[in-house]
């Protein structure tokens, strides 16, 4: 089984056939899938979609794209929201976009904070958006870091080595998508080499970014399971070892989720 750690089900291309993408996924063996929240005033919606499937969960944060539009949001308020709906399982995603930079740094920055002190009061993980902002991800996770614990994951990854390593250091988890099936990804399957197996997460980012065979269609959880036989060649071990292992790290990083029913039986 494998779990698509990052999906966004309630956008219109997945929501004109959700319930044929949904049973899609459960088809290709997918035991669960996280939709993820990209602004908070659409947090209801993507709770019902959570509490429609018995394999999907949510999130509750701000993408940075939005967090301009959502700077009164609170701590107090995320984690009311996370802490109050067992469907909801993480806070995020939140971060940094210097790429398309469609909110003022210091104001991304601010609301990322907010993020974060959610997940460190709830428990739950930060799911972290990081394109082209490695030094200031890695400077706020660090500070952060010294004014308590939390836990997360960088989502979509596809920064440098050393966010990477500056991450694992801070005990969180790296996710990749399909972008590290692509032909030019040849330094991001480096440094999935060398995450550690205890570390790794698997996801779609869909309705983008589709892996190959898939490049250039609309993007699906259930396509989730190409991107994990790629990351098994890079690590070279057999793909029921990354689904084992990448299933296993997402159940203990989300621990509000409930096991898979064959994890219950079996234990």
């Amino acid at each position: 089984m494998l779990i698509d750690s990052h999906c966004h089900l309630d956008f219109p291309d997945l929501a004109v056939e959700r319930d044929a993408v949904v049973g899609r996924a459960r088809t290709a063996g997918l035991g669960r899938m996280i939709t993820i929240s990209t602004r908070v005033k659409a947090f209801r919606s993507i709770l019902e979609i959570a509490r429609t499937y018995d394999e999907v969960y949510c999130t509750v944060g701000t993408h940075p794209h939005y967090a301009h539009e959502e700077t009164e949001v609170s701590a107090e308020q995320l984690l009311e929201l996370a802490v109050t709906n067992a469907k909801c399982i993480g806070i995020g995603e939140a971060g940094l976009d210097y790429h398309y930079d469609k909110t003022p740094r210091d104001v991304a920055a601010r609301v990322f904070r907010t993020h974060i002190a959610a997940a460190r009061d709830s428990g739950l993980p930060i799911v972290v958006h990081a394109r082209d902002a490695d030094a200031d991800i890695a400077e706020i996770l660090r500070d952060e870091m010294g004014k308590g614990a939390f836990k997360g994951v960088l989502h979509c990854f596809t920064a440098s080595a050393a966010l990477a390593n500056e991450a694992l250091s801070l005990g969180f988890y790296i996710s990749f998508s399909g972008v590290l099936t692509f032909k030019n990804s040849i330094e991001l399957r480096k440094i999935a080499a060398s995450v550690p197996m205890d570390r790794l997460l698997v996801e779609t980012d869909a309705p983008y970014l589709a892996p190959v065979p898939y490049r250039g269609k609309r993007n699906e959880p259930a396509f989730v399971a190409a991107t994990a036989k790629v990351l098994a060649e890079v690590k070279g071990v057999p793909a029921e070892d990354i689904a084992r292992q990448t299933t296993g790290n997402a159940l203990r990083l989300f621990g509000k989720m409930p096991p898979l029913a064959a994890e219950s039986k079996a234990a």
